[in-house]
């Protein structure tokens, strides 16, 4: 198994261990993301210093406050990394409001642009804001390859099978009430589907109200499996086939 978003230098323990304990559980890669200047540069360091981790690069829209043409430099010199696999996460969250719409905005954009520019996937984070992402995305991601982390528009399904988006799903999949996105998980097609952990948060079901950490994607992966009334292995084998796709790692 993979887990294709966790955030290494967020969990608690020691990143090394943290790793070590996804090598035990079975996770053959990990993605780790940076989320502005001093996390994109640990994501570098911990891709070079593991060679089953990887990093992804961009600028949270919790952090795009006074995004401006230094910023996006940056991202686009730690991209150019060879451990660096995709451009995120980016994207719009309306529900905290920690940056101003229009900052949020220009950073989405110069980030799908570069990542087109660059030929990379890039990575989407979208809450309460999702209008608004898929309007930019039909605009300006038609030659992105598009990875909706955490998905969390399971109305939205449709759109994405149209578009060809990736839907990685997280820890909350497996919660009692997410019926609607359960839902999303059986149906959509497998060349569509990943999943992940976004550790140290949303734990799945069988370790939820702990810190998460990507040794725990397996119950996700699982629980994914069970939904769409197919083995663990053959869940694995298709995400595995997936990430390695648009990931290229």
């Amino acid at each position: 198994m993979v887990d294709t978003h966790c955030h290494l230098d967020s969990c608690r323990a020691p990143e090394a261990e943290i790793v070590e304990r996804a090598r035990a559980a079975g996770v053959r890669r990990l993605a780790t993301v940076g989320m502005d200047d001093a996390t994109v540069a640990r994501a570098l360091e911990l891709a070079h210093e593991h060679a089953d981790v990887f990093a992804i690069v961009g600028r949270h829209p919790h952090n795009a406050a006074g995004f401006d043409a230094g910023a996006l430099e940056r991202i686009e010199q730690a991209a150019r990394d060879g451990r660096a696999l995709a451009i995120g996460e980016t994207g719009l969250d309306y529900f905290r409001g920690r940056a101003p719409r229009e900052d949020q905005r220009r950073a989405f954009e110069a980030q799908v642009d570069l990542a087109a520019r660059l030929g990379l996937p890039v990575v989407i984070h979208t809450r309460e804001a999702e209008d608004d992402t898929f309007a930019i995305l039909r605009e300006r991601a038609a030659e992105v390859t598009v990875i909706l982390h955490c998905f969390s528009a399971p109305s939205r399904v449709e759109e994405c099978v149209e578009h060809g988006y990736l839907c990685s799903f997280a820890g909350n999949v497996t919660y009692p009430k997410a019926e609607a996105l359960r839902a999303a998980a059986r149906e959509l097609p497998e060349e569509l589907l990943l999943v992940e952990t976004d550790a140290p948060y949303l734990a799945p079901q069988p370790v939820r109200g702990k810190p998460n950490e990507p040794a725990n994607v397996v119950h996700t992966a699982r629980a994914v499996a069970e939904l769409r009334g197919v083995t663990y292995e053959e869940l694995e084998a298709a995400v595995e086939r997936n990430a390695a796709r648009v990931l290229g790692w």
